[in-house]
């Protein structure tokens, strides 16, 4: 049994499945405008423990809206992701 905190501590997605995770969530059809981080953190959880995974989630999110791939919103107004603070929402670009 010297293995057993292997199997408790499952491994941590990578920055790029964040980005993807982000990516698929925002993009699903039933989506809406805008989805919440902690959604792409559930869905990249393989445990309980998805909020250890906000701050992935987060830097991802980042990273994408600075590509111009990705829109975070802050009360319903797209922000500068230079600028995040607080509460904050996901959503893919408008498409023209």
């Amino acid at each position: 049994m010297s293995d057993s905190s292997t199997g408790e501590r499952a491994a941590r997605p990578s920055e790029e499945a964040a980005e993807a995770a982000i990516l698929a969530v925002a993009g699903r059809p039933d989506a809406g405008r805008s989805v919440a981080p902690e959604e792409v953190a559930r869905s990249l959880a393989t445990g309980p423990d998805w909020q250890s995974l906000l701050p992935l989630v987060r830097r991802a999110a980042i990273r994408l809206a600075e590509s111009g791939r990705l829109v975070i919103y802050r009360k319903g107004k797209p922000v500068d992701p230079a600028d995040l603070r607080g509460v904050y929402r996901l959503g893919l670009p408008p498409q023209d």
